[in-house]
């Protein structure tokens, strides 16, 4: 894996020269503008602070992107670990997700060096948009007390949503101003522009404008922002102990799932974009190390953020310095704006917030779906998104493969079995003999036998007609398992017993090694495997008769 890895930086860095260099540091200088106001909102609506986000970010960018799995992937706070992490910082503590972050690193990096990337490919579409969608709600959700100046109650979002009846919802007019400004700018901003300067950073800088030329002395700011990377409030393994430990194995596991979810999926989505290749292993160990690094600076989990990697690419990332770059930026913007980005509404951040969640959903996908009324991915989707805003992450992705795989159980055991008679006055006769082979005919076989349609499989064999000869055609069969395997050598022993003659066809070479494992071989004979009906058909004719 490591000679790979360097096998890959080679190829990368093959001609670099000055020019690419400079296509570098625009696409950084870029990406900086775009990951700034989200690193703020991100370290805001996680529980942290807003120079948690920011030391995220930059060590994330420069860590993760040097040891990741691809040249263009930049990683920090995103909005579906936010929505993760507001609950575990409800229940544990800052230093609960300090420790989770820590151990769901370990759990990266093992999954790494076990080679385990390629377990994505095993989440259906479906499920993702659900829980992308899902996650989306979350964040909208997490955000209303910040986008309305409201106060809310409980550990997670339901809980407060249900406060409001208790406590009564009464909206600070200048923090719903201040959002809307933000929401506005953010959905008219031209895209052309926002591949330069994009609409989220437009609209928290005016959003500080209004609040300071109309003196809103009484909207919640962001607060100060230390010029340092190494935050006061950081992982302390002093308060560590195995009972912690076991509290948050369910936290733990949330965070590597996302983590690995997020991240490879991005490097899928983007590898596509750049027609690069992308190696999901070593993007697991890099997000494994950097994850095992964050909470010890005092930064919240990262993972692969898509909307950055996207803006790099189109911005013409050349090398994964590009990302380097972008957390150096991001840095000089702490010391030289700390204090201004200090002063900013939370209600601008969460209008950013907003915004992020209602584009994080897929929506492309999603009309596809509902628009071609594919029940199953409707069900899947719908599942799993109600799933993640009532339960957590983990639950919601186990529920949705679950179903998932329950769906294509119940699809695969649909299994079809036709019949057709063997014509004989179409055959030839033996001279001074009736025709031959009356009461022949093939048994068409389509679907895979396995446990889930043995009982199907049998009954449709039950209403065979009454043939002395039978051709089972599997060439509509393309795999079987050990209980479909025994209810074929039960069927042939039950034709023997009753005097009739068993021919096969159109096998596969994995099926038929499985029938000769079974003995059905030895039971009907080594010449009754056939590529074809008509062979199998010319082959009883010679038992019969001379032809």
């Amino acid at each position: 894996m490591f000679s790979q890895f360097v096998s890959d930086l080679k190829n990368e860095f093959r001609g670099y020269n000055a020019t690419r260099l400079g296509q570098d540091v625009m696409a950084g200088l870029t990406v900086c503008a775009v990951a700034l106001p989200l690193a703020l909102a991100f370290g805001v609506s996680s529980g942290a602070t807003a120079a948690a986000g920011l030391v995220t970010a930059i060590i994330a960018g420069v860590v993760i992107a040097l040891l990741g799995g691809a040249s263009y992937q930049i990683s920090g706070p995103t909005g579906a670990m936010s929505a993760v992490l507001i609950g575990i910082v409800g229940t544990y503590g800052l230093q609960g997700v300090f420790f989770a972050s820590f151990a769901a690193g370990v759990l990266l990096l093992l999954a790494g060096i076990l080679r385990l990337g390629r377990l994505i490919g095993f989440i259906p579409m479906p499920v993702v948009m659900g829980f992308t969608s899902g996650i989306a709600v979350i964040i909208a959700m997490g955000q209303i007390d910040n986008f309305f100046g409201t106060v809310s109650e409980g550990s997670s979002n339901l809980e407060k949503i249900a406060s409001y009846g208790r406590l009564g919802f009464h909206p600070n007019w200048q923090a719903v101003a201040i959002g809307v400004l933000v929401v506005a700018v953010m959905l008219v901003w031209p895209k052309k522009w926002g591949a330069k300067v994009p609409g989220s950073l437009v609209g928290i800088i005016l959003a500080a404008v209004a609040a300071t030329v109309f003196q809103m002395d009484g909207l919640a700011v962001v607060g100060d922002i230390p010029q340092t990377l190494l935050l006061s409030d950081r992982l302390s393994f002093s308060g560590l102990n195995l009972t912690m430990l076991g509290d948050l194995m369910s936290p733990i596991v949330t965070i590597a799932a996302l983590g690995m979810i997020e991240s490879l999926l991005c490097g899928a989505s983007a590898a596509r974009m750049k027609n690069e290749t992308f190696n999901a292993d070593q993007e697991l160990i890099a997000q494994g190390v950097g994850n095992v690094l964050l909470p010890l600076f005092g930064g919240v989990p990262a993972t692969a953020a898509i909307a950055r990697t996207s803006v790099a690419v189109k911005s013409g990332q050349q090398t994964r310095l590009t990302s380097v770059f972008h957390s150096a930026f991001l840095l000089a913007s702490m010391f030289l704006l700390g204090g201004v980005m200090a002063k900013l509404p939370l209600a601008a951040l969460a209008g950013v917030l907003m915004v992020t969640a209602w584009r994080m959903n897929d929506w492309e996908g999603i009309r596809y779906i509902f628009s071609r009324r594919f029940k199953s991915g409707i069900s899947q989707f719908l599942l799993t998104m109600l799933a993640t805003v009532a339960f957590d992450l983990t639950v919601a992705i186990l529920l949705g493969v679950l179903y998932s795989a329950i769906l294509h159980v119940a699809r695969s055991s649909r299994i079809a079995v036709n019949f057709s008679g063997i014509d004989a006055n179409r055959l030839r006769t033996a001279e001074g003999k009736a025709p031959i082979l009356e009461t022949a005919g093939v048994a068409y076989v389509t679907g895979s036998l396995f446990f889930g349609a043995v009982d199907e499989f049998n009954r449709r064999m039950g209403e065979m007609p009454a043939y002395d000869h039978v051709i089972l055609s599997l060439r509509g069969m393309p795999s079987v398992d050990v209980s479909g395997v025994q209810t074929v050598l039960e069927l042939c022993q039950s034709l023997k017993e009753q005097g009739k003659t068993v021919a096969f066809c159109g096998m596969t070479q994995a099926v038929r090694s499985y029938f000769d494992r079974a003995g059905i071989t030895a039971l009907v004979g080594e010449d009754t495997y056939f590529w074809s009906a008509d062979l199998a058909i010319l082959e009883l004719l010679k038992n019969e008769a001379a032809v």
